[in-house]
Protein backbone atom coordinates (compact mmCIF):
# COMPACT_ATOMS: atom_id res chain seq x y z
CA UNK A 1 0.00 0.00 0.00
CA UNK A 2 1.20 3.51 -0.84
CA UNK A 3 0.96 5.24 2.54
CA UNK A 4 2.30 8.50 1.10
CA UNK A 5 -0.82 8.75 -1.04
CA UNK A 6 -2.89 9.01 2.14
CA UNK A 7 -0.94 11.99 3.55
CA UNK A 8 -2.40 15.42 2.88
CA UNK A 9 0.09 18.21 2.14
CA UNK A 10 -1.02 21.61 3.45
CA UNK A 11 0.99 24.57 2.14
CA UNK A 12 1.71 27.58 4.35
CA UNK A 13 0.72 25.87 7.62
CA UNK A 14 1.29 26.79 10.38
CA UNK A 15 3.13 29.74 8.79
CA UNK A 16 3.90 30.90 5.26
CA UNK A 17 6.57 28.85 3.53
CA UNK A 18 5.98 25.65 5.53
CA UNK A 19 4.57 22.54 3.83
CA UNK A 20 2.72 20.58 6.52
CA UNK A 21 2.31 16.81 6.18
CA UNK A 22 -1.08 16.01 7.72
CA UNK A 23 -1.51 12.48 9.12
CA UNK A 24 -5.23 12.89 9.82
CA UNK A 25 -6.02 11.69 6.31
CA UNK A 26 -3.96 8.54 6.91
CA UNK A 27 -5.64 8.00 10.28
CA UNK A 28 -9.17 8.17 8.87
CA UNK A 29 -8.36 5.58 6.18
CA UNK A 30 -8.86 2.18 7.86
CA UNK A 31 -6.57 0.33 5.45
CA UNK A 32 -3.78 2.92 5.76
CA UNK A 33 -4.02 3.01 9.55
CA UNK A 34 -3.90 -0.79 9.73
CA UNK A 35 -0.98 -0.94 7.29
CA UNK A 36 0.94 1.65 9.33
CA UNK A 37 0.53 -0.22 12.59
CA UNK A 38 1.24 -3.57 10.91
CA UNK A 39 4.50 -2.24 9.40
CA UNK A 40 5.63 -0.81 12.74
CA UNK A 41 4.75 -4.08 14.46
CA UNK A 42 6.69 -6.13 11.90
CA UNK A 43 9.73 -3.86 12.33
CA UNK A 44 9.88 -4.41 16.11
CA UNK A 45 8.26 -7.84 16.59
CA UNK A 46 11.58 -9.52 17.35
CA UNK A 47 13.39 -6.57 18.94
CA UNK A 48 12.73 -7.69 22.51
CA UNK A 49 10.76 -4.54 23.37
CA UNK A 50 9.55 -4.46 26.98
CA UNK A 51 7.61 -1.19 26.81
CA UNK A 52 6.59 1.43 24.25
CA UNK A 53 7.02 5.10 25.14
CA UNK A 54 4.79 7.48 23.20
CA UNK A 55 5.46 11.21 22.94
CA UNK A 56 2.50 13.54 23.51
CA UNK A 57 0.23 13.57 21.78
CA UNK A 58 0.38 12.06 18.34
CA UNK A 59 2.91 9.48 19.51
CA UNK A 60 0.03 8.01 21.51
CA UNK A 61 -1.91 7.38 18.28
CA UNK A 62 0.75 5.02 16.93
CA UNK A 63 2.29 3.89 20.22
CA UNK A 64 -0.72 2.37 21.94
CA UNK A 65 -1.79 -0.01 19.14
CA UNK A 66 1.87 -0.88 18.58
CA UNK A 67 2.30 -1.73 22.27
CA UNK A 68 -0.88 -3.82 22.09
CA UNK A 69 0.39 -5.75 19.06
CA UNK A 70 3.77 -6.33 20.72
CA UNK A 71 2.10 -7.49 23.94
CA UNK A 72 3.84 -4.85 26.07
CA UNK A 73 2.83 -1.84 28.14
CA UNK A 74 2.64 1.79 27.09
CA UNK A 75 4.17 4.81 28.85
CA UNK A 76 3.20 8.38 27.97
CA UNK A 77 5.73 11.20 27.86
CA UNK A 78 3.84 14.45 28.37
CA UNK A 79 4.10 18.20 28.62
CA UNK A 80 4.66 19.58 32.13
CA UNK A 81 1.83 19.35 34.62
CA UNK A 82 -0.11 16.60 32.82
CA UNK A 83 1.09 13.56 34.81
CA UNK A 84 -0.36 13.09 38.31
CA UNK A 85 2.48 11.36 40.19
CA UNK A 86 6.16 12.21 40.73
CA UNK A 87 7.91 12.98 37.45
CA UNK A 88 11.32 13.40 35.90
CA UNK A 89 11.65 16.22 33.36
CA UNK A 90 13.92 17.04 30.46
CA UNK A 91 14.15 20.38 28.68
CA UNK A 92 15.39 20.87 25.16
CA UNK A 93 16.02 23.81 22.85
CA UNK A 94 13.58 24.98 20.22
CA UNK A 95 14.25 27.49 17.47
CA UNK A 96 12.72 30.21 19.67
CA UNK A 97 12.94 29.03 23.28
CA UNK A 98 12.83 25.88 25.32
CA UNK A 99 10.33 23.05 25.75
CA UNK A 100 10.05 20.44 28.48
CA UNK A 101 8.79 16.86 28.64
CA UNK A 102 7.96 14.71 31.66
CA UNK A 103 7.70 11.02 32.49
CA UNK A 104 6.60 9.33 35.69
CA UNK A 105 9.60 8.41 37.85
CA UNK A 106 8.35 4.82 38.12
CA UNK A 107 7.44 4.39 34.43
CA UNK A 108 10.59 2.54 33.36
CA UNK A 109 12.56 0.01 35.35
CA UNK A 110 16.30 -0.48 35.09
CA UNK A 111 17.22 -2.62 32.10
CA UNK A 112 13.88 -2.41 30.30
CA UNK A 113 14.13 -2.33 26.52
CA UNK A 114 12.19 0.70 25.31
CA UNK A 115 10.78 1.65 21.91
CA UNK A 116 10.13 5.40 21.54
CA UNK A 117 7.28 6.31 19.17
CA UNK A 118 6.08 9.60 17.68
CA UNK A 119 4.29 10.71 14.55
CA UNK A 120 7.05 12.93 13.18
CA UNK A 121 10.83 13.16 13.18
CA UNK A 122 11.88 16.71 12.34
CA UNK A 123 14.93 18.19 14.10
CA UNK A 124 15.06 15.36 16.65
CA UNK A 125 14.97 17.47 19.81
CA UNK A 126 11.77 15.98 21.21
CA UNK A 127 12.89 12.43 20.50
CA UNK A 128 16.35 13.00 22.00
CA UNK A 129 14.82 14.51 25.16
CA UNK A 130 12.59 11.45 25.45
CA UNK A 131 15.59 9.11 25.06
CA UNK A 132 17.36 11.06 27.81
CA UNK A 133 14.37 10.57 30.13
CA UNK A 134 14.24 6.83 29.41
CA UNK A 135 17.97 6.47 30.02
CA UNK A 136 17.88 8.50 33.25
CA UNK A 137 15.37 5.94 34.52
CA UNK A 138 17.68 3.08 33.55
CA UNK A 139 15.91 2.01 30.37
CA UNK A 140 17.65 1.00 27.15
CA UNK A 141 16.32 2.61 23.98
CA UNK A 142 16.18 -0.16 21.38
CA UNK A 143 14.64 2.00 18.68
CA UNK A 144 12.75 5.10 17.67
CA UNK A 145 9.79 4.74 15.33
CA UNK A 146 8.03 7.49 13.40
CA UNK A 147 5.24 7.68 10.86
CA UNK A 148 6.92 10.55 8.99
CA UNK A 149 10.50 11.75 8.78
CA UNK A 150 11.44 15.14 7.35
CA UNK A 151 14.93 14.13 6.20
CA UNK A 152 15.93 17.66 5.21
CA UNK A 153 15.78 18.71 8.89
CA UNK A 154 18.43 16.09 9.73
CA UNK A 155 16.82 14.77 12.93
CA UNK A 156 18.79 11.54 12.63
CA UNK A 157 21.98 13.48 13.31
CA UNK A 158 20.92 14.31 16.88
CA UNK A 159 19.82 10.68 17.28
CA UNK A 160 23.14 9.10 16.22
CA UNK A 161 23.72 5.85 18.07
CA UNK A 162 20.01 4.95 18.06
CA UNK A 163 18.14 2.83 15.56
CA UNK A 164 15.65 5.10 13.76
CA UNK A 165 12.81 3.79 11.60
CA UNK A 166 10.22 5.83 9.72
CA UNK A 167 7.35 4.71 7.52
CA UNK A 168 7.60 7.71 5.20
CA UNK A 169 10.43 10.12 4.38
CA UNK A 170 10.09 13.57 2.83
CA UNK A 171 13.03 15.49 1.34
CA UNK A 172 11.38 18.92 1.51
Amino acid sequence: MDLAATIRSVPDFPIAGILFYDITTLLKDPAALKESIDRLTAQYQSAGVDVVVGIESRGFIFGIPLAYNLGVGFVPVRKPGKLPAATLSESYALEYGVNTLEIHEDAITKGQKVLVVDDLLATGGTAKATCNLVEKLGGEVVGLAFAIELTFLKGREILKGYEVYSLLQYDQ
